[in-house]
C-alpha cells in the first residue's frame, strides 16, 4: 500500500480500484503532474479510467488534505503530496521544472516580518520563478 493509500484509509475514503491506480501515480511521482499528465500515467495503467475520474479523484484528494495543488503560473493546477515538512519551490520559467528546497534563513525572515507587521505566521507559499544563469527569459 503506498503512503497515499494509507493516508486515504486512514482518512476513511473508499478506495475504488481506480482511486488506488491514481493514488500510486501520485505516490510514485517525481515532479509535479497536472491532471493530464495524472490520466495518461493512469491510464497506462487501468485504460478504463477516464479523466473525469481524475479530475474527481484529486479534488477528492485534496479536500482531504492528502495532496496539495499549486498553480505555478502555467495555466494548470499541479499536485503534489502533502509534504511532512514544509518547502517552498523554484520554477526554471523556460522548462517549468520544479525545484523543492528549504532555506532556514527564509523561514526566519518569514515569520520575523510576520511579527513586525503585529501577526503570528501560521502558514505561507513561496515560489520563485528564474531562468538558469547564462539563459535567456522566455521573449528574449
Amino acid at each position: 500500500m503506498t503512503r497515499i493509500e494509507k493516508l486515504c484509509v486512514d482518512k476513511g475514503l473508499r478506495m475504488t480500484e481506480q482511486r488506488r491506480v491514481i493514488a500510486q501515480v501520485l505516490s510514485s511521482a517525481q515532479d509535479h503532474p497536472d491532471a493530464e499528465e495524472l490520466y495518461r500515467r493512469a491510464s497506462a495503467i487501468d485504460p478504463h479510467i477516464s479523466i473525469a475520474t481524475v479530475y474527481r479523484t484529486v479534488k477528492l484528494f485534496e479536500d482531504a488534505g492528502i495532496l496539495e495543488r499549486h498553480d505555478f503560473r502555467d495555466g494548470r493546477s499541479r499536485y503534489e503530496e502533502a509534504p511532512d515538512a514544509h518547502h517552498d519551490h523554484l520554477i526554471d520559467v523556460q522548462t517549468g521544472r520544479v525545484i523543492e528546497f528549504r532555506n532556514e534563513e527564509i523561514e526566519k525572515l518569514q515569520r520575523r516580518v510576520a511579527e513586525e507587521l503585529g501577526f503570528e505566521l501560521v502558514d505561507h507559499r513561496l515560489e520563485l520563478y528564474g531562468v538558469p544563469k547564462g539563459g535567456k527569459k522566455p521573449g528574449q
